[in-house]
C-alpha cells in the first residue's frame, strides 16, 4: 500500500520535473503555477503542499535541472587529461541538438539573463549552481580537494564560451550564422584547453573563492 510520504514525494517529483522543463523551455516566466501543475497533472491546490510561492518553485525547478542536467554532461571518462575533459565537454554541449532541444537543456544557459534580471534569492541559487558545475568541471567525483586556481579560471572561460554560445546561436534567426556561433565557440574551447595550459596539480592550492 502506498504510503501518503510516498505519494506526496511522487507528486513533489511530477512538480519538479515539469517545472524544470518548462523553466528550461520558457525562463523563469515558465514557473508560473498553473501550467506547472497541470503540466503534472495535479490540482492547484496540491502546489501549496510543497511550495509557499512560485518563487521557491522557480528555485526548486532550477536547481532539480540541474541536478539532472550536470551528471549526464559532466560525468568523467577515465583519467582523462584536462584538455582532452575540456574537449569532450565542448563537443557535447555546443551542438546543434542542445540549442534545439530546449525542453531538455542546460539550465545554466537557459536561465542566464533571466537570473542576471531576477531577485537576489535567485540569483544566489543561480551562482550556488553555477558554482557546483565548474567544481564537477575542475574534479572527479571521487576528488575532495581544493580546486587549483589556474583551473577554475579554465573552467570559467570554457563556462563562458558555453553559455554564451548556446545562448547566441539561440538568439539569431539566421542558421548558419547560428551554425557558425557553435563552431567558432568549440574552436575557442580548443584555445582554451590547448597543450601547454594544463594547469599543475597541486593539491595544497589554496581554494579559489568561487568554489
Amino acid at each position: 500500500m502506498v504510503t501518503r510520504s510516498e505519494l506526496k514525494e511522487a507528486s513533489l517529483l511530477r512538480i519538479l520535473t515539469a517545472g524544470a522543463a518548462r523553466l528550461r523551455a520558457e525562463g523563469l516566466a515558465g514557473a508560473a503555477i498553473v501550467p506547472v501543475m497541470q503540466e503534472a497533472g495535479l490540482t492547484h491546490g496540491a502546489f501549496y503542499a510543497h511550495f509557499s510561492n512560485k518563487e521557491e518553485l522557480a528555485a526548486a525547478a532550477f536547481r532539480f535541472a540541474l541536478l539532472d542536467n550536470r551528471p549526464r554532461w559532466i560525468a568523467p571518462v577515465g583519467r582523462e587529461s584536462w584538455r582532452s575533459r575540456l574537449l569532450r565537454l565542448g563537443k557535447r554541449y555546443l551542438t546543434m541538438a542542445h540549442r534545439d532541444d530546449l525542453a531538455n537543456s542546460c539550465a545554466l544557459a537557459a536561465l542566464a539573463s533571466d537570473a542576471g534580471r531576477s531577485n537576489a534569492v535567485f540569483k544566489k541559487v543561480y551562482e550556488e549552481e553555477l558554482r557546483q558545475s565548474l567544481r564537477a568541471i575542475c574534479l572527479r567525483p571521487d576528488e575532495d580537494s581544493a580546486v587549483d586556481p589556474a583551473r577554475l579560471d579554465d573552467a570559467i572561460a570554457f563556462m563562458a564560451l558555453c553559455v554564451g554560445g548556446i545562448a547566441l546561436a539561440r538568439a539569431v534567426d539566421d542558421a548558419n550564422l547560428s551554425e557558425r556561433i557553435l563552431a567558432v565557440c568549440r574552436q575557442a574551447v580548443e584555445r582554451v584547453a590547448a597543450p601547454g595550459n594544463e594547469p599543475p596539480r597541486n593539491p595544497e592550492a589554496p581554494a579559489h573563492a568561487a568554489c
